[in-house]
C-alpha cells in the first residue's frame, strides 16, 4: 500500500519532519537494515581480529593495507555516480505513473457525444468504455505483478466483467506473437464508426474527438508497455552498484582504528564504533536502496503504485459517467451572485483572518 504522509507535511512547523523519521513502513530503516546489520558484524569481525588475534607485526602490515583502502575510497566518484543514476530512476518512476492510462477526459467525451437514452444507447456507451478499461487491464496485467496476481487468467478478466465470452473468443482466435493490449482499443474505433452510421455520434467532428482521446489513451498504455521492455541499461545499473559495494568494501578495512607504526607516534582516537563510516553507510546506500525500491514501481514494495485500485476506480467511475450521469443534469438557476457585482464567498471563523491579507494587486501596490 502507497505510503502517504502529504498532510503530516502540509504546515512547516517545528519537528515537523522529525516526527516522520520514527515511521517503520515505507522507511529507509525497513530497506536497509538487513544489510546495515551485514556491515556493522563484519567491521566488528575484523576490528576484533585486529585488536585480538594480530601479532605486532601483523598489525603493521594490516596497518599498511588500512591506509591503501582508506585512500582508495577516494578514487571513488560515488556521490556523483549515484546522485546521477537515483536522479535519473526517480525521473522515469514519476514518468511511468503519469503514463498509467486513466479513462476520465474519454469518458466525458463518450457520455457527451454518444446519445441515445434507449437501451442500445445505453449498451453503446457503457461497451465503449468496458473496451478502454480491458486494454487497461491488459497492458497492466503484463507489467504489474499486483494485477497480475488478481487476474492471472483470462477467465479471471471475463469473470471480472471486463470481456464476455465472446469478446474472449475473438480475442483468442487472433493470433499474434506480441502483447494484444491494442486490440480492445481496435473494438472501441470500430464500435464507435458503426454508432456514427447509426445516428449516435451525430457529426464527424464529434467521432473525431472521440478518435483522438482514444488515441491519446491508447498511447499511454503503449508507454507503459515501452517502460516495461526497455529497462535503463544493465550496465549503469551494475557500475553504481559496484561503485557502491566496493566503496564500502573498501571502508571496512580502511575506517578501522590503526595502532600508530612508529613508537611514541600519537595514535588515532579510538572511537570504538565508527559514527562518520555508519552514517555514510546509510546516506550512499540508503541511496542505492531507494534506486532499487522505484526502478520498478509495478511490483509489491510499500511504496509501488496501487494498481488494483486504479483499476477500480477507473471502472467504477466511467461506468458511472456514461450511463447513469448521461443527460442526468441538475437544473440551471441563477446562481447565489446574481445580481452582485463583485461575488465574495464567505469565510468561516478558522479562515476569517486570511481576509485581511493583501489583494492580488502586485508586490509594489503598498510601496511608499
Amino acid at each position: 500500500m502507497t505510503v502517504s504522509y502529504t498532510l503530516k507535511v502540509a504546515n512547516s512547523r517545528f519537528g515537523g519532519f522529525s516526527k516522520l523519521l520514527f515511521r517503520w513502513k515505507g522507511s529507509i530503516y525497513k530497506l536497509l537494515y538487513k544489510e546495515f546489520i551485514v556491515f556493522v558484524v563484519l567491521y566488528t569481525v575484523l576490528s576484533l581480529v585486529y585488536r585480538c588475534l594480530l601479532s605486532q607485526e601483523q598489525k603493521r602490515l594490516f596497518t599498511k593495507v588500512a591506509q591503501y583502502c582508506n585512500r582508495s575510497t577516494d578514487l571513488i566518484p560515488i556521490s556523483f555516480v549515484l546522485g546521477f543514476y537515483v536522479t535519473l530512476i526517480v525521473n522515469r518512476w514519476w514518468a511511468q505513473y503519469t503514463s498509467i492510462p486513466l479513462p476520465d477526459q474519454l469518458m466525458c467525451v463518450i457520455s457527451s457525444n454518444v446519445h441515445g437514452k434507449d437501451e442500445r444507447g445505453r449498451i453503446l456507451r457503457r461497451t465503449l468504455v468496458r473496451y478502454a478499461n480491458l486494454s487497461a487491464v491488459l497492458i497492466l496485467r503484463s507489467v504489474s505483478t499486483r494485477v497480475l496476481k488478481r487476474f492471472p487468467t483470462m477467465d479471471h478478466v471475463v469473470e471480472a466483467g471486463f470481456m464476455t465470452q465472446d469478446e474472449r473468443k475473438k480475442f483468442e482466435s487472433l493470433h499474434s506473437d506480441f502483447n494484444k493490449y491494442w486490440v480492445p482499443c481496435v473494438w472501441f474505433t470500430n464500435l464507435a464508426a458503426q454508432a456514427r452510421r447509426d445516428g449516435r455520434v451525430r457529426d464527424d467532428v464529434a467521432l473525431r474527438l472521440l478518435m483522438d482521446e482514444l488515441n491519446l489513451y491508447r498511447a499511454k498504455c503503449s508507454m507503459l508497455f515501452h517502460y516495461d521492455w526497455i529497462s535503463i541499461p544493465l550496465v549503469y545499473t551494475q557500475v553504481v552498484t559496484i561503485a557502491v559495494y566496493s566503496f564500502f568494501a573498501f571502508c571496512l578495512i580502511g575506517r578501522q582504528f590503526l595502532e600508530p607504526l612508529e613508537p611514541g607516534q600519537e595514535g588515532e582516537l579510538d572511537m570504538y564504533v565508527p559514527l562518520s563510516t555508519l552514517l555514510q553507510f546509510f546516506f550512499y546506500a540508503g541511496w542505492l536502496k531507494v534506486a532499487e525500491q522505484i526502478i520498478n514501481p509495478f511490483g509489491e514494495d510499500d511504496d509501488d503504485f496501487e494498481t488494483n485500485k486504479l483499476i477500480d476506480r477507473n471502472l467504477q467511475v466511467s461506468l458511472l459517467s456514461v450511463d447513469d450521469m448521461y443527460q442526468n443534469l441538475p437544473l440551471a438557476v441563477k446562481d447565489k451572485y446574481w445580481n452582485e457585482s463583485a461575488a465574495q464567498p464567505p469565510y468561516t471563523t478558522a479562515t476569517a483572518a486570511e481576509t485581511l491579507k493583501p489583494s492580488f494587486l502586485g508586490s509594489t501596490f503598498d510601496m511608499r
